[in-house]
């Protein structure tokens, strides 16, 4: 089954978490927490402005995002399971810097 989002929806690949805690639990299914990190399979035209022109997206396929807990609706697409959400469920996008230095993010106080 081919998907192609609509609108401002862009259809994402879940990303399971670790089940390993820092200090080395394993922790079963019921006890992890929903992901929240996907990688996005493939991005809809956008939303519309007043004047009916599309408003660019500002994710792109292959971006690993961080969406919020409960947003989206998951479906099964052929044996894998993916999550379509709106562009507004997407919080943050991951971007590797190289290092594992800490960096401050531009606004924030400490």
């Amino acid at each position: 089954m081919n998907l192609h989002p609509l609108g401002d929806r862009l259809i994402v690949e879940v990303l399971d978490e670790e089940e390993l805690t820092v200090s080395g639990i394993v922790l079963p299914d019921t006890a992890r927490e929903k992901p929240q990190r996907g990688r996005v399979l493939a991005v809809g035209p956008g939303g519309r402005d007043e004047d009916g022109k599309y408003i660019e997206m500002d994710v792109a396929v292959g971006d690993e995002i961080v969406f919020s807990k409960y947003g989206g609706t998951e479906i099964k697409l052929g044996i894998e399971d993916v999550l379509i959400l709106r562009e507004s469920d997407v919080l943050a996008k991951v971007v590797n810097t190289g290092g594992k230095r800490k960096r401050k993010l531009a606004g924030a106080t400490a």
